[in-house]
């Protein structure tokens, strides 16, 4: 049994394929832009980019404007360009309530400063057991801490009070800072496992090797390499609690112990005129700590949500 080998038709015989007779081949277009078409692209997507950032940006623009305008122009010139300047708004916010603005910064100062310790202490330590520990009944504690994200806050709010009032803690710094201690912000537990499960288990093996418990462990090998991780929790915290109204408006009745959110609620007064000037004046005032903050831990903010995303 012979097998007949039929030759190939190449190119360079200049023969086309039967049925193809005449045609000549398209040219195939080149897919490379021109740089004209790609700096008109680019100059189009920045146009956009600074539009929606100037759309973003206005209302504190705004908001800055009128802190240098009087009272009664605040609302009839709604421009940002200024026809009369109004530097007074600053020196009459700081001394308009009961007390100097400052001891309003300084205890909104105290509230973070204990919220940012213990959502460092505490979300760490249960992420290290989420992440490292084994135990019974892990997976569905984890999964019980998960769904608590997905709890509103107005729900526990009422028992809450009801606990601390009868404990006499109202009034008080405590029950915006104890509940931070007991690990109670579930994301920031989620972020630091996430974190701690993309560190090899080869240094827990090499330490414990050396004779080093879970304790030695945590604060040796795995706290050093959760900077990231603890950067985003302390700039995440700060934000939030020095933002926060809901829960200090429900907690602080003092004037005396009043943080700067419920100050600045305490310039808007519903039986008589409000200084609009010296509110906007004291917000501005009130909005520079948290920029400060994400300015300095920028770095690390990014570098720790991108480190967590990729692990």
């Amino acid at each position: 049994m012979t097998t007949e080998i039929l030759p190939l038709s190449t190119a360079s015989d200049g023969a086309l394929p039967a049925g193809q007779e005449g045609r000549h081949p398209v040219p195939r277009r080149s897919r490379r832009k021109s740089p004209s078409s790609v700096r008109l692209r680019a100059i189009v997507k920045h146009v956009l980019l600074i539009a929606s950032a100037l759309v973003m940006i206005y209302p504190l623009l705004w908001m800055i404007a009128s802190s240098l305008r009087p009272n009664d122009l605040i609302f009839r010139e709604p421009g940002l360009l200024l026809s009369t300047f109004e530097a007074g708004n600053y020196s009459d916010g700081w001394n308009a309530l009961a007390n100097p603005f400052s001891t309003y910064l300084l205890n909104s100062a105290l509230v973070v400063l204990g919220c940012i310790i213990g959502n460092l202490v505490s979300c760490s330590m249960a992420a290290y057991a989420f992440a490292r520990l084994n135990f019974k009944g892990k997976k569905w504690l984890f999964g019980a801490m998960l769904l608590t994200i997905m709890l509103p806050f107005h729900v526990v709010i009422v028992p809450q009070y009801i606990l601390f009032s009868q404990i006499g803690w109202v009034n008080t710094f405590w029950p915006l800072i104890v509940p931070k201690l007991l690990a109670t912000d579930a994301f920031f537990v989620f972020l630091m496992v996430q974190f701690i499960r993309g560190i090899p288990k080869d240094l827990d093996e090499a330490a414990r090797i050396d004779g080093a418990g879970h304790a030695r462990i945590f604060l040796q090998v795995i706290l050093p390499l959760m900077v990231p991780a603890l950067a985003t929790t302390t700039i995440f915290t700060f934000i939030w609690t020095w933002n926060d109204f809901f829960s200090q408006l429900i907690y602080l009745t003092d004037p005396n112990m009043f943080t700067v959110p419920v100050a600045l609620r305490a310039f808007v007064d519903a039986t008589a005129s409000t200084s609009w000037g010296s509110l906007f004046a004291m917000s501005i005032v009130s909005l520079l700590p948290v920029f400060i903050a994400f300015l300095l831990g920028q770095k690390f903010l990014v570098k720790g949500i991108a480190t967590t995303g990729i692990k």
